[in-house]
């Protein structure tokens, strides 16, 4: 376990101004899809459901699980920095790992789907990596073990950043300054994919979600939040079971589920298990950590606004065999829709700008 880390340090001039415009970009993104309704009574439960009982359940940990087979050491979380800032990894040189996981997006890329190496739309969207040392599987499907097995299929895909694992390693080696960094996280003749993984994935189990107005509230700061963003609070753990997913400090059980969106071939985990029932259509339940900042919405990007997603839920989706139990119609009101979103505006951290590492030459 390690305590959480101060913010990346100082960046390389040549990308300093992308990297401010695209937080700019993300801090706009932070507007309200809808406005919350007008103040109400609290409900007559209240009490039940007010911070001091939820504090455990919501609390944030106070550090990051590091595996033994990849522990943390300041020299590791520094290459592995550089590594993710690189356009390098890139067969043409023109991506990086922040191209699609930006900081100033919340570590995601603000598009329906990602785009790849070939300017090509790929077929999901681009998952943010806040809070990825604590999910045990990644990938909207699951099919990745842990972070460490996450790295090297983006950059090796032809159609995503489309470098081998050999000239990887050649480009890497003909720079002094990363031959330095990797001797001094693993030692001489370190630079093999295997550290490249080790290294990338200690980084980015330090890409943590900052405090937001919730925390201070559920840490008892009764005017952190707003009387609508309270009763949104105990709809998202009452009425509209919200919780029953979005569970925990992260608001993600980190499981599968069909929610009743997907349609045709797009069938999720279910690729994985065909036999399975309820996993045909089942997707990774995301965080809503940065929720509001982080539209458009679902594996696939195909919801807009976070009124469209309240909305769908109110629906219910598609009755199916594989649509957990926990999706239905909900028959929730213009108002309690309006304070759904007071409350999923207050897991927002306050935006602050991340800088690019200096590259090694």
């Amino acid at each position: 376990m390690r305590t959480l880390p101060d913010p990346p340090g100082v960046g390389r001039e040549a990308t300093r101004f992308a990297a401010a415009l695209l937080l700019l970009i993300g801090m706009i993104g932070s507007i309200a899809d809808t406005a919350p309704a007008a103040d109400l009574p609290l409900p007559n439960n209240w009490q039940e459901t007010g911070p001091n009982s939820w504090h455990k359940e919501y609390a944030r940990p106070r550090a990051i699980p590091f595996p033994k087979a990849d522990p943390y050491s300041a020299a590791k979380l520094a290459l592995g920095r550089m590594l993710f800032f690189d356009p390098i990894l890139s067969g043409a040189k023109i991506r990086s790992c922040s191209t699609c996981h930006d900081p100033g997006l919340s570590w995601a890329d603000g598009r329906p789907r990602a785009i790849g190496e070939k300017q090509e739309m790929l077929p999901l969207r681009t998952p943010t990596l806040l809070n990825v040392a604590w999910t045990p599987k990644l990938g909207w499907d699951g099919h990745f073990r842990n972070l460490e097995s996450v790295a090297m299929g983006p950059i090796t895909a032809p159609n995503i950043m489309d470098l081998s694992e050999d000239r990887m390693v050649d480009r890497l080696a003909a720079i002094p300054g990363y031959v330095e960094a990797f001797h001094g996280a693993f030692g001489p003749g370190a630079i093999t994919e295997s550290n490249v993984e080790m290294a990338l994935a200690t980084f980015e189990r330090t890409i943590v979600s900052g405090e937001a107005p919730f925390d201070r509230w559920i840490n008892g700061n009764s005017t952190a939040i707003s009387a609508a963003a309270k009763r949104g609070f105990a709809l998202f753990n009452g009425k509209a079971n919200c919780a029953a997913c979005h569970s925990g400090w992260a608001f993600s059980d980190a499981s599968f589920h069909d929610i009743g969106t997907a349609r045709g071939d797009d069938i999720g985990r279910g690729r994985l298990f065909p036999n399975s029932v309820a996993l045909r259509y089942a997707f990774k339940t995301p965080t809503l950590r940065d929720v509001a900042r982080r539209g458009p919405y679902m594996h696939d990007g195909s919801v807009p606004t976070l009124q469209a997603v309240v909305d769908l839920y109110d629906r219910g989706g598609i009755a199916r065999p594989s649509r957990d139990p926990n999706i239905r119609p909900l028959g929730l009101s213009g108002g309690e829709k309006a304070d759904l979103i007071a409350f999923l505006q207050t897991l927002s951290e306050k935006g602050k700008a991340v800088e690019m590492p200096a590259l090694p030459r």
